[in-house]
């Protein structure tokens, strides 16, 4: 089949180079895409880790499923490589000192006892999050310098459906509302 048969491909399309985007340019192109901002807790043994993330993303609704990314480099990469279960955090705008906290490299972020407690099944958590989602960690996958995790959601608590959530864009917070409402 040539160019013109294949619908998929055609002359007017350049070829795309096997090298792939450099860093800086995948992450220029991406910097304009906003996501919402969710703090991962979790606990295999040797103490609670945490950590702020905006690659959070529902996969399937039944069976309830999200995955998320987090770097080899990570100092909680250990950790969520051998907990069998997690806390996904989905963070309100009134959280971004919390999200900044957890971003923080070498930052002790569990420090204020008042912030945060466990679960009965014992994972660490955050009472202030308005969603909250235990989950149990049912696949990984190595993706560059990354572990892509995939999660079987087993229970929710959501305190608040109204907050205006925490998002991150083009390396800034922001939040949104009815202010940046287009169509309902």
């Amino acid at each position: 089949m040539n160019a013109q048969e294949n619908p998929r491909h055609s002359a007017d399309v350049p070829s795309l180079p096997d090298a792939g985007l450099s860093a800086d340019e995948f992450k220029l192109a991406f910097r304009n895409h906003p996501a919402g901002v969710a703090v991962i807790t979790a606990d295999a043994g040797d103490g609670p880790v945490g950590l702020t993330a905006t690659s959070v993303f529902s996969v399937s609704a039944e069976p309830a499923l999200l995955v998320f990314s987090i770097s080899s480099q990570s100092s909680s990469a250990a950790t969520f490589d051998a907990a069998d279960t997690l806390v996904v955090h989905l963070l309100g705008a009134d959280q971004l000192e919390l999200a900044k906290l957890f971003a923080t490299k070498g930052a002790d972020r569990f420090a204020d006892r008042s912030s945060w407690d466990r679960l009965i099944t014992g994972e660490p958590y955050l009472p202030s999050a308005p969603v909250r989602i235990r989950g149990r960690v049912i696949n990984r996958m190595e993706a560059g310098g990354s572990t892509v995790i995939a999660v079987h959601a087993l229970q929710a608590h959501i305190a608040d459906t109204d907050a205006a959530p925490l998002v991150y864009h083009n390396r800034t917070w922001h939040h949104i509302g009815e202010h940046s409402r287009l169509e309902s």
